[in-house]
């Protein structure tokens, strides 16, 4: 079995990807997309977006991490590309799952889509770049406004040399909307002969093993459920027991620490709000804790408002 993370555009920055993969066994952790237009972009857009490539590729617990980069032009992908594994990235993943309105609109992400024939000039463009000892990877949905072109998509990624292929179980239209349509990836693996990966409501090690029952994979990939449960690929994996709430807000602290001694700090209000938009399904005492954390505007009153519910959990102990 192998999971990976998936790229939460906005959520899963170098800071994430280096708490969750010091305590879960990922066996692969895929970046935010680096935007790609027009241009061969400068070595200092991958090393913002991805540091690890400047300590070999993978992050301090040693978990290897691939650039993904999305785009519609396949000549700027190819050359994109080459860079990104140039500079250190285990291998380069496509992206046509996006579904964001403003990546969309500027023909990027899960509207390429609508045509199976530029995704597999794209992605061969990008192979053909690549050195062949590196992974030239993909990531779609199962469609943009219906779910009519999967296999066409699928077999386009193939047809042009991927190594492999990640499969979010939903179209654009779909969202993030609940249930994941596993059975079209079933379709899709049974058909291509190259790893595929199924993406999408994998929640808990339960819905893991559904998951794979279902699709017959033995690699997944892991998003929203990530953030929701820190550890949940090391209890898919590994058997190990759920993080309870005093772990996840220990960790909430350590991440803390963290991100304020970067140079994210100002982004910090916003991102532990944002990480508490997800915290919320698995634990109560994250839906409390965030009412009263809400309110508050600069970050020493969120920090201290997080360290008084520690205390507190601590004299409760």
């Amino acid at each position: 079995m192998r999971i990976i993370l998936a790229p939460m555009e906005g959520v899963v920055d170098h800071l994430m990807r280096e708490i969750l993969s010091a305590i879960n066994p990922y066996d692969l952790l895929v970046t935010e997309f680096v935007r790609v237009v027009d241009q061969l972009l400068p070595e200092k857009v991958y090393y913002r977006l991805c540091p690890e490539l400047l300590q070999g590729g993978t992050t301090r617990a040693g978990t290897p991490v691939r650039v993904q980069i999305l785009g519609q032009e396949p000549g700027w992908m190819a050359e994109n590309a080459a860079r990104a594994v140039a500079l250190g990235s285990k291998g380069v993943d496509a992206n046509f799952g996006c579904p964001a309105k403003m990546v969309n609109r500027s023909k990027g992400g899960a509207v390429l889509l609508q045509y199976p024939e530029l995704i597999h000039d794209i992605v061969k463009a990008m192979r053909d770049a690549v050195p062949d000892t590196q992974p030239v990877t993909a990531k779609i949905r199962l469609g943009y406004e219906d779910k009519s072109l999967f296999m066409e998509n699928a077999l386009a990624v193939y047809e042009a040399g991927a190594t492999e292929l990640a499969i979010h179980a939903r179209s654009k239209v779909d969202g993030y909307k609940p249930p994941a349509y596993w059975e079209y990836i079933t379709e899709v693996r049974e058909r291509l002969p190259i790893p595929v990966i199924a993406n999408g409501e994998i929640w808990s090690r339960e819905d893991a093993e559904r998951c794979m029952q279902v699709t017959g994979c033995d690699s997944i990939m892991i998003g929203r459920g990530a953030i929701s449960l820190p550890n949940l690929a090391a209890t898919i994996k590994d058997g190990a027991s759920p993080y309870n709430w005093e772990q996840t807000l220990g960790l909430m602290l350590d991440y803390t620490a963290q991100e304020l001694s970067g140079h994210k700090s100002d982004y910090y209000p916003a991102r532990i709000k944002q990480w508490f938009s997800y915290l919320n399904r698995q634990y109560p005492e994250a839906d409390a804790l965030f009412r009263e954390l809400r309110i508050h505007k600069t970050t020493d009153a969120i920090v201290a408002e997080l360290q008084s519910a520690q205390a507190k959990l601590h004299q409760a102990g």
